[in-house]
């Protein structure tokens, strides 16, 4: 008699294992743990064979018969195939699939890649890979995307308004399938499809920003209003810090406690964190370092000095400081970039050298012979350029025209 669902059901295990056959060669075993598995007896080319179909409940009574169904055609085909070795071609060509596909690749290439990179930098990345390309073409074999596919993907990052991230995106991608070529043998890639094409066919330009910045004579203002905020402390803290240092508002809120070395007040940049991609000193004043103690108050269990509120593992947005300077009152009239054109023409007009300005704003121009030791140049003349800077604030700041 054929199987049914209760008897299978209602099958108890005991001291051996024994068969509950159903017909044409299926039957289920039950062992003496419990454990009832399908398996199709058949004959190949005059020989007996077992054929596994998995496990009662995972497999049901239906779907076992439609497997013998399925093993049984191959079975009658001329010539005859046998079902267990068309089963192992199809695992082996789904294993071939699987580590071909752009994910599988991407990941070969990030662990290449991030070595000698720091973790912040290298995360950086594998969280654009996750976000942004492989959810689309993760899954796809890396000789099966096109030129379109890569075009597709980055214009609609782009579309976002997350153009940076659609540029970066699209170079990791390159950089991917270049790692992939050289290891075509198993990758299967055959071209690099992002060769063909540049972001700026792809992404419109954008337009360089003025940044706004208000006026010295205005600072007094400013700055009591600051002080009066009704920000958050730690959105307050970092305005105040990024009047003292002026770096770039990224160099600011990306910045970990890791980066600084208060004995020796100073803070050091890494170099991926800068635009110029060479490390970065930062004297920090008596100032800044007093910041920096009422910062750690709110942030010092983190490793980000300016944790983002709302989700883990990110740091304060940009918008976070343009809000802060709204409040007060300056929306459009000043930016949080716009302290380094103030510094740079303040100290400019008390006479501090023009090399030690530039440099401490980062624009100074690298060679390649120069760039291992130049983020030390003038340490000493840039420490009380930064001191006198910090002391110029407080004295505007009690300054009342």
């Amino acid at each position: 008699m054929a199987l049914s669902d209760i008897a299978i059901r209602t099958a108890k295990p005991e001291s051996k294992a024994y068969k509950l056959t159903d017909s044409s060669g299926l039957f289920l075993l039950v062992t003496p743990n419990g454990g009832k598995w399908w398996r199709l007896k058949y004959y190949y080319l005059g020989k007996e064979k077992l054929l596994s179909l998995g496990t009662y409940p995972e497999i049901s009574l239906a779907e076992a018969r439609e497997k013998r169904a399925a093993a049984k055609k191959l079975l009658s085909m001329d010539p005859p195939v046998d079902p267990s070795q068309d089963r192992k071609q199809s695992r082996a060509e789904t294993s071939k699939r699987v580590i071909s596909t752009l994910e599988v690749w991407g990941n070969k290439w990030w662990d290449h890649w991030r070595v000698g990179k720091s973790k912040r930098h290298a995360d950086q990345v594998k969280r654009r890979l996750e976000a942004d390309i492989y959810p689309t073409l993760g899954s796809r074999p890396m000789h099966e995307i096109t030129t379109y596919d890569i075009v597709d993907v980055i214009k609609a990052i782009g579309e976002r308004g997350a153009i940076e991230s659609a540029s970066r995106g699209m170079q990791n991608l390159g950089q991917i399938f270049r790692y992939a070529l050289i290891h075509a043998k198993d990758s299967k890639a055959t071209r690099n499809p992002v060769a063909d094409i540049k972001p700026s066919d792809i992404l419109p330009s954008v337009a360089k920003t003025n940044y706004a910045r208000i006026e010295a004579k205005e600072l007094p203002k400013f700055l009591r209003a600051l002080d009066a905020s009704k920000s958050t402390p730690l959105t307050r803290l970092a305005v105040k810090l990024l009047a003292l240092t002026f770096v770039r508002t990224k160099e600011l809120i990306e910045a970990e406690w890791s980066e600084f070395d208060i004995p020796n007040g100073q803070w050091r940049i890494p170099a991926e964190r800068m635009k110029m991609k060479d490390p970065h000193i930062v004297p920090l004043s008596r100032q800044a370092l007093g910041v920096l103690e009422h910062i750690r108050l709110y942030s010092g269990h983190s490793g980000y000095v300016f944790p983002g509120q709302t989700r883990k593992n990110t740091t304060m947005s940009n918008n976070t400081i343009l809000k802060a300077i709204e409040v007060i009152g300056y929306k459009k009239q000043m930016t949080g970039h716009g302290f380094r054109g103030l510094a740079s023409t303040v100290l400019h007009e008390q006479g501090f050298d023009h090399k030690h300005i530039e440099l401490q704003l980062a624009h100074q121009e690298r060679n390649e012979v120069s760039a291992s030791y130049n983020h030390a140049q003038y340490l000493i003349p840039r420490t009380a350029m930064m001191q006198h800077w910090a002391d110029y604030l407080d004295q505007m700041k009690i300054y009342n025209p």
